[in-house]
């Protein structure tokens, strides 16, 4: 009966140190259970945010490639607005030829700046847009109050973003009699 005693008490210290080892395997599975959700959501987090990032990339380079020579944009229609006041100002006697060369050299200029994203902004007759036009000034008039009747300087945008207002001139309304 010591035997059996024995096989008992073995069997029974056997079982005792089973069950903390079957919890801790238990409670180990359950930790990196834990941590590998941990590392998947913070994988998909990370995953998310370059996908971001490369989506950001792209849009600043491409960005960059249409807006990149605004300033350039920029100094080109000071020479424009040059080339158009010595049209507009010319002598009646100066060569027909040297004029007609002139608006030619001044047409292509508009016709490369426009395949380039610069675009004229419309004012004549329009009404005013205070994120388009600048007023300079009113002047009673037939139009309605508020509607551009005369252009002091081009406005131009350059792919829809502005890239110099227009000067204008508003009218007041007509003349109160």
């Amino acid at each position: 009966m010591s035997e059996n005693s024995q096989n008992m008490e073995n069997t029974e210290k056997v079982d005792e140190t089973a069950a903390p080892e079957k919890s801790a395997e238990k409670s180990l599975e359950t930790v990196l259970t834990e941590k590998l959700a941990h590392a998947e959501e913070k994988y998909k987090y990370l995953y998310a945010d370059f996908e971001n990032f490369k989506k950001r990339a792209i849009k600043e380079r491409q960005d960059a490639m249409k807006f990149g020579w605004e300033n350039v944009a920029g100094e080109l229609l000071q020479v424009l607005d040059n080339l158009d006041r010595a049209l507009q100002y010319a002598k009646p006697d100066t060569d027909p030829n040297l004029m007609s060369g002139l608006k030619m050299v001044a047409q292509q200029f508009i016709t490369t700046l426009g395949k380039q994203g610069v675009a004229e902004i419309p004012s004549i007759d329009h009404p005013f847009n205070p994120d388009l036009h600048e007023a300079v000034g009113q002047l009673p008039s037939d139009k309605p109050a508020g509607t551009i009747i005369q252009e002091h300087q081009k406005g131009y945008t350059l792919h829809g973003r502005l890239l110099r207002a227009s000067r204008v001139m508003l009218s007041s309304g007509p003349v109160d009699k």
